[in-house]
């Protein structure tokens, strides 16, 4: 969801699990894993004589151009790559499992705690996350999780990206809000304009509830940091949005962090994700560290803002990006 990130904070409900992926787009991955064309994206590049790979993609903007740079830097390594755009990680992950889908950007505090949840019960989780604001050691924790499950933990890189909180400078001037413990103090209801996840995600809805004491009246489903929740807030429709620390695109908005001052995020690094048998061996885990090393912060936050502000096709920011850092060929 990140930065959008961010996105991002993770236990899944129990409906969410049992959610149909076929009823969501289950048959269209079979369909991207056998080579159609059908992947929604430009970036199926490559001589294929590696073997094909579908690179998986949360519906936000962060989600997809990540995905662009995996696509496309694998397919410059000899793969058939396409990219398949799967709304959320209660979706995505098990089909990553499954094997539907081969290679995920993810963010290792949050697929940890998804995990976490997902093996131990969310009530677990909760009292005992796993994530924490330290890379080495979440991501530790992460591989425990994650390797019985038949995927494959690949090294965070030094990009961040978590959850951020944002209202109009209007509003945030008029109640005097600079943190989120000041939204909590005010006592104002706020409508969140997010994804439909936030309401049981503990670093969304019930996290705002538990550490701020913020009153959070409902959520508008219009997503994670797209312009149409942006909007909503700008309109007063809605008083906050969720969106994350690396978009460019709040202050075209009239819209203001506040500060996470009691850090109820925690650090996500981006890493991939892969499902071990399909996409395990050493060769892709070489080619996706490349970008890793490579890949920042701003550099995040500048291709996301050159999407979503300049409104570019992810695949050709991915594109621009790898070949001007060297990864790709000309």
């Amino acid at each position: 969801m990140s930065k959008t990130s961010r996105l991002a904070g993770a236990v899944l409900g129990v409906v969410a699990l049992t959610t149909s992926l076929a009823a969501c787009g289950g048959d269209s991955l079979e369909k991207d894993k056998g080579g159609s064309a059908d992947s929604g994206s430009g970036s199926g590049s490559g001589s294929g004589k590696k073997g094909s790979l579908v690179i998986g993609a949360a519906a936000f903007t962060e989600s997809k151009v990540l995905a662009e740079l995996y696509a496309q830097i694998l397919g410059d390594a000899g793969y058939s790559t396409s990219v398949t755009t799967v709304k959320n990680r209660e979706l995505y992950e098990p089909s990553l499992e499954k094997g539907e889908i081969d290679v995920v950007p993810e963010y290792a505090a949050t697929i940890t705690e998804f995990l976490n949840a997902k093996v131990n019960g969310a009530k677990a989780a909760e009292e005992k996350p796993l994530a924490s604001s330290d890379s080495a050691a979440t991501v530790a924790e992460l591989k425990k999780l994650a390797e019985p499950r038949g995927l494959k933990v690949l090294p965070a890189g030094q990009a961040v990206d978590q959850n951020a909180f944002a209202v109009t400078k209007e509003f945030a001037e008029k109640n005097k809000l600079k943190t989120l413990s000041d939204l909590g103090k005010s006592k104002l209801k706020v409508k969140i304009a997010a994804g439909d996840e936030c309401e049981v995600r503990p670093f969304c809805a019930p996290g705002l509830k538990k550490t701020y004491g913020i009153d959070v009246a409902g959520i508008d489903p219009k997503g994670v940091g797209t312009p149409q929740s942006k909007q909503a807030v700008k309109d007063g429709v809605d008083q906050v949005v969720l969106s994350s620390t690396t978009d460019g695109t709040l202050d075209s908005f009239g819209l203001v962090v506040l500060e996470d001052d009691k850090k109820l995020q925690n650090a996500d690094n981006v890493l991939p994700v892969v499902n071990a048998k399909d996409a395990g061996s050493a060769e892709i885990a070489e080619v996706l560290g490349k970008l890793t090393d490579a890949l920042t912060t701003d550099d995040l936050a500048g291709l996301n803002l050159k999407v979503d502000a300049e409104r570019a096709k992810p695949e050709d920011v991915a594109k621009e990006y790898l070949e001007s850092k060297g990864l790709v060929k000309k």
